[in-house]
């Protein structure tokens, strides 16, 4: 059932994906991964933000902002004492020299421009690392995401970034609190279809169905639509409904010209279905009208046409 439900997991909000990013948004100017759609329709970003020095830490320190000399005033890394988990999180993990921060989208960096300017400067630093990390290192993004928290929590892009990077390491529960935070912030509804997966994930597919109900899921684009159905019909399957999955399916555009890749997953999420229902040739058929439209190869409907026509003989 694990491998299913990633099979049909919704793609992250935004173009490509990365973490903080939206409309045009909070990732480095580079292509998403193959099969990942991009959607618009993100949120706008409101809010403040905090103190660039962390809870309880003392006076006498380093200045607000003033990270990069840190080590030297301290002396070497060994003869310090052991950092809190707080502390850790505060600082995140080392950031790369040539990440400046200037990678994320202006519409981004323009809603950091309400904090400090060393402390906007960290804050931008670390999303555009999770923005670059999210795709390979997805725990190391999501701790450069909790850094960026630490820091500008009342930030909807802020609170975006720790959701998305931490449904891309599999912290479901964590992911869903940030995006329900972003979405209290400023009302987005695009992030409906990951929530909806999250609840899939802990176990609770009947809440995943209850939001893919959400009376804003009409006015969603065809794309956006789509990642919705895959959760709802997945949902469904969750519950051992295949019949109602099947159905669900059934209403989205699978006979769509279009080849994108949010048709690819929904014709094969179709033939996978109806394999379980115990429907063999019609899955044959629609693996087989899958892989006709998967030029990035981002399915293994070929090999699952494969297998499946050597089992039927």
């Amino acid at each position: 059932m694990a491998e299913e439900r990633r099979s049909q997991r919704p793609s992250r909000p935004g173009s490509g994906g990365r973490p903080g990013s939206s409309n045009g948004r909070g990732k480095p100017e580079r292509g998403g991964a193959p099969g990942r759609p991009e959607r618009g329709g993100q949120p706008d970003r409101a809010g403040g933000g905090r103190s660039e020095r962390p809870t309880g830490q003392r006076g006498g320190g380093q200045r607000s902002g003033d990270f990069n000399r840190r080590d030297d005033r301290r002396g070497p890394r060994e003869e310090r004492e052991p950092r809190s988990v707080d502390q850790a999180k505060y600082d995140g993990p080392d950031l790369p020299e040539e990440i400046t921060g200037k990678e994320l989208d202006a519409s981004v960096i323009a809603q950091l421009k309400g904090l400090p300017e060393k402390l906007a400067a960290r804050v931008a630093r670390h999303l555009a690392a999770a923005g670059m990390l999210i795709d390979d290192d997805p725990e190391a993004a999501y701790q450069h995401a909790l850094a960026a928290r630490a820091r500008a929590s009342r930030l909807a892009v802020v609170r975006e970034a720790v959701g998305e990077s931490a449904y891309a390491a599999g912290h479901y529960a964590e992911a869903l609190s940030e995006l329900r935070a972003a979405k209290r912030m400023n009302g987005a509804t695009a992030y409906l279809p990951i929530m909806a997966d999250c609840h899939r994930a802990l176990g609770h597919p009947g809440q995943a169905i209850k939001l893919a109900k959400s009376p804003s899921v009409p006015n969603f684009t065809a794309e956006a639509k789509a990642e919705m159905t895959l959760v709802e019909a997945g949902a469904r399957r969750d519950m051992g409904q295949l019949d109602a999955a099947l159905r669900t399916l059934e209403l989205a555009p699978l006979t769509s010209k279009s080849r994108s890749s949010w048709v690819v997953r929904l014709r094969y999420a179709y033939a996978d279905t109806l394999e379980s229902a115990g429907r063999e040739s019609d899955a044959l058929a629609w693996f087989h009208r899958t892989h006709s439209i998967d030029s990035d190869e981002i399915t293994d409907a070929a090999l699952r046409a494969e297998l499946l026509e050597k089992r039927m003989g």
